[in-house]
């Protein structure tokens, strides 16, 4: 498989968990590599759900080792009761889980800010988890930010958070807010700062070795390419680089040892959270909700549904140098009789091709549609490329063209074997 870099090509929620734990078969280490737990991938296996928010995927394969990368923002208490929960359910988790020293930490402070800006925006929120993921990458930016090397290193610890503590709580005075306790934060952030110790490591080093020996590595990108701090819906975004590029700063591999860039995308479209969609459709979005699908794996929020965008997927693999496409939620779509694809959008007189950087243009768009016999017959029994319905796979070869790059993967449904090799 060589190194391969898994991105999601529309709003996140494509289904990226599933994909990596397919992909991980092939791989020797799994890398996530940004993002922190406002990222939730699931993944079912033999009919059991885990839901996954740090930790990559490839946990529930053995023999895989995992590295949560410097570009990923840890909220500790979080993995350790992630860690926790996978062991309650059987999953091995001990040498084979790594958490770089230089990742940055979120902690109590960065939440209760989340919350306040949040409520401070009114109709104006950016539709945030409100997990702290912004106000920490917003402490790495600012040069300010407590990291893991830190947070095992008592002393070093102890005077660190005494500082952000006493200046975080000055901020949340003036919303209002209540401080926060530091002996509070500082004997729970140390005990989970111990529990973490063994796991931590130079992961570049680790990375690079690893190469070194020729070993495959498997990276697990969060959320998805329009969610991009840089090439996202701004400011309707999250707070690190989701595209490919994140990759490669996120973990300390560099460009011209990645070999392979996989997107993911749906069948259809959906996004959580506020921001421009498109082609969002109330027709699709009451049948999938009726049917108990899109709800979202951190927040339970229903995700908002739309057709799929192939103008949004041709800029993503644009500018994520997609090589192979993997499409999920094949079967969300099988009683649909007439299935809408955007193939440009139009605002007055003016046609688009491309993804409009104005988010205020892009809401103003309508999206122009070209339309799809269904196929009106189930599709998750389906094991080969073959047994898929004809009208589904003129459908899904329709989508790779429209989007430019080749169809690899068909997924017709959450289980490991309801996967199609293209």
């Amino acid at each position: 498989m060589a190194n391969t870099i898994l991105v999601g090509a529309q709003w996140g929620d494509e289904g990226k968990g599933k994909i990596i734990d397919v992909l991980t078969e092939q791989a020797d280490v799994v890398v996530r590599t940004q993002g922190g737990n406002n990222a939730g991938h699931t993944v079912y296996i033999k009919g059991r759900k885990y839901v996954l928010h740090l930790i990559p995927s490839g946990i529930l394969r053995r023999g895989k080792v995992c590295v949560i990368g410097n570009g990923v923002v840890v909220d500790p208490v979080s993995l350790v009761d992630e860690i926790e929960g996978l062991r309650k359910l059987g999953v091995k988790v001990d040498r084979n889980l790594f958490l770089s020293e230089t990742a940055h930490l979120v902690l109590p402070y960065h939440r209760e800010l989340d919350a306040q800006r949040e409520a401070l925006k009114g109709k104006n929120k950016i539709g945030t988890t409100k997990r702290g993921i912004g106000p920490a990458y917003g402490d790495k930016a600012a040069r300010t930010g407590l990291r893991v090397i830190d947070l095992v290193d008592g002393d070093k610890f102890k005077e660190k958070l005494a500082w952000k503590i006493k200046e975080n709580n000055e901020i949340l005075k003036a919303f209002g807010a209540k401080p926060l306790s530091f002996k509070k934060v500082h004997d729970e952030y140390r005990a989970v700062g111990d529990y973490l110790k063994p796991l931590v490591t130079n992961t570049v080093v680790l990375l690079h070795q690893a190469m070194q020996r020729g070993q495959n590595l498997l990276f697990e990108g969060a959320q998805g390419t329009f969610l991009d701090i840089d090439h996202g819906t701004y400011p309707f975004v999250t707070s690190s680089n989701t595209t490919a590029g994140g990759a490669c700063t996120g973990s300390g591999v560099p460009p011209h040892r990645m070999d392979r860039v996989v997107g993911v995308m749906k069948a259809y479209t959906t996004r959580v959270g506020e921001g421009p969609l498109p082609t969002e459709s109330a027709e699709i979005a009451d049948m999938l909700h009726a049917m108990g699908r899109e709800f979202g794996a951190t927040t339970g929020r229903a995700r908002r549904c739309g057709w799929f965008d192939s103008v949004a997927t041709r800029h993503a693999a644009m500018v994520n140098g997609i090589d192979d496409l993997a499409i999920t939620n094949i079967d969300g779509l099988d009683t649909v009789e007439t299935i809408k694809v955007c193939v440009a959008y139009r605002e007055g007189r003016k046609r688009y091709d491309y993804l409009p950087a104005d988010v205020e243009l892009l809401r103003r768009c309508e999206p122009v549609y070209a339309e799809f016999a269904g196929w009106r017959t189930p599709t998750t029994g389906a094991a080969t490329w073959k047994q898929l319905p004809p009208k589904a796979r003129d459908y899904l070869k329709a989508l790779a063209e429209l989007t430019g790059a080749s169809l690899k993967i068909a997924s017709v449904g959450p289980g490991r074997e309801q996967t199609i090799f293209c």
